[in-house]
């Protein structure tokens, strides 16, 4: 997790200096490191998950998350809860359990307390995330996307290098040679990714945006059938037809609805 926010800090800072340098007040610093702290523990919690249960049941739990959107940002940006984004965000995650398959497996026998944490965790991930993409929303409005990728490359690494330092022997701290590009690779798909859903975030409400998080299941999918060979299963294509539906139904919104925050 440190890598991936360290390599991403070397593509965002193009991407700040490119967009003229908008000023990084000593005034916005604590709002942003709240966020950086938010979102390194969520990663780091959503990681110890993955090496405690399968795959699909990590990735799927998480998608409680935009769920939980809505009434994060009507408790702190003061939007008015929709309807509309709430049904979306049910059937969104409806698609994503039909895609998946489930029911998970049973929770029982010796290992069954450590398939609990790792639930427990996933669902810690799922809270904190969706309060970095709350708080991502009202500093986007306010500070700036390329800011606003900046300081949430840069600041997660800063609060991980101290537990990497103390974890970690020297010889271990750096990646070895043959990991060097898939390290920078996702510093950069991540510091794109970011920049993209800071300007999303700055132009529309988190709610209504909440529910697009879904539509990473279908490129998962695709990914792994190009990447991996992995067949595409026909739950996941009914399952991304539902998703989709849910996307589109939730892009209609009343005529002259501004998202921005005022």
């Amino acid at each position: 997790t440190f890598w991936r926010y360290l390599s991403g800090t070397l593509f965002t800072i193009p991407i700040w200096l490119l967009s003229g340098r908008p000023p990084i007040t000593r005034a916005i610093l604590p709002i942003h490191l709240l966020r950086g702290a938010v979102v390194g523990f969520s990663a780091l919690a959503f990681f110890w998950a993955l090496s405690v249960l399968p795959l699909v049941e990590v990735v799927t739990i998480a998608f409680v998350a935009p769920l939980l959107v809505p009434p994060i940002a009507a408790l702190l940006l003061k939007e008015r809860m929709r309807k509309q984004s709430l049904i979306a965000g049910v059937v969104g995650f409806l698609g994503v359990l039909v895609a998946a398959g489930l029911p998970f497996g049973a929770a029982t026998g010796p290992e069954a307390p450590l398939r609990l944490a790792g639930v427990a965790a996933v669902l810690v991930s799922a809270a904190s995330y969706a309060v970095s993409v709350v708080l991502m929303r009202l500093r986007s409005a306010r500070d700036g996307a390329s800011t606003v990728s900046l300081l949430g490359t840069i600041f997660p690494a800063l609060i991980l290098l101290p537990f990497v330092l103390a974890t970690s022997v020297p010889a271990a701290l750096l990646p070895e040679k043959n990991v060097w590009l898939p390290v920078l690779l996702v510093g950069l798909f991540g510091a794109v990714a970011l920049q993209l859903l800071a300007l999303a975030y700055q132009r529309m409400e988190a709610q209504l945006l909440a529910p697009f998080e879904y539509s990473a299941l279908f490129w998962a999918s695709l990914y792994g059938w190009l990447f991996f060979a992995e067949p595409l299963r026909p739950q996941v294509a009914a399952g991304a037809l539902i998703i989709a539906g849910a996307c589109l139904w939730q892009m209609r919104r009343p005529a002259g609805l501004s998202g921005r925050i005022r």
